[in-house]
């Protein structure tokens, strides 16, 4: 086989395995497949991991009272556990938004014991549309009702990368 059809085929599997994608300056990267997120919500991180590793991490600011799990609707907490993404909404008021399958049958049961709705919509997410000129600097202070939020040209480059149905764990 000549050295040619080697190089093909090698750039073909690097292609499926990973992906391909076009940078902000029109550049060709290989990009991997992100088989987990991973919140760490004591230090404001998201994690994008590909086979036991970060790929990209990103500052975050979580709801208004962050510490601990989400108990109920209204506790402006972040949910901790483990979940997946189960959808996306690209006309978000947040500027794109990936669902997150909080709240879990645990989650219901233990808010049912408790006498309250466990609340839901939870998400990670961009900007308010319109208030995106605020950028890097919505991470000043925790704003969300128990979301996950990043800019907007992280959350673009978030959606591409995650996929529906990518575990993601929120650690305290």
């Amino acid at each position: 086989m000549k050295l040619e059809a080697y190089v093909i085929l090698a750039m073909f599997l690097i292609t499926t395995m990973f992906g391909c994608e076009q940078d902000r300056r029109g550049e060709f990267t290989i990009t991997p497949q992100i088989d987990r997120i991973i919140v760490e919500k004591s230090i404001r991180r998201l994690h994008l991991m590909s086979a036991g590793k970060a790929v990209r991490t990103y500052h975050i600011a979580l709801g208004r009272n962050p510490v601990g799990h989400k108990l109920r609707e209204g506790d402006k907490r972040t949910p901790e556990g483990i979940y997946v993404v189960d959808g996306r909404n690209a006309n978000s008021a947040y500027h794109r938004s990936l669902h997150i399958s909080y709240p879990s049958t645990t989650d219901i049961q233990q808010a049912r014991r408790s006498g309250v709705s466990p609340g839901g919509n939870i998400m990670i997410h961009g900007i308010r549309n319109g208030f995106g000129w605020i950028g890097p600097f919505h991470r000043l202070f925790d704003w969300t009702q128990g979301c996950i939020a990043v800019t907007n040209e992280e959350i673009e480059e978030i959606w591409t990368f995650v996929s529906n149905g990518t575990t993601i764990e929120l650690l305290p």
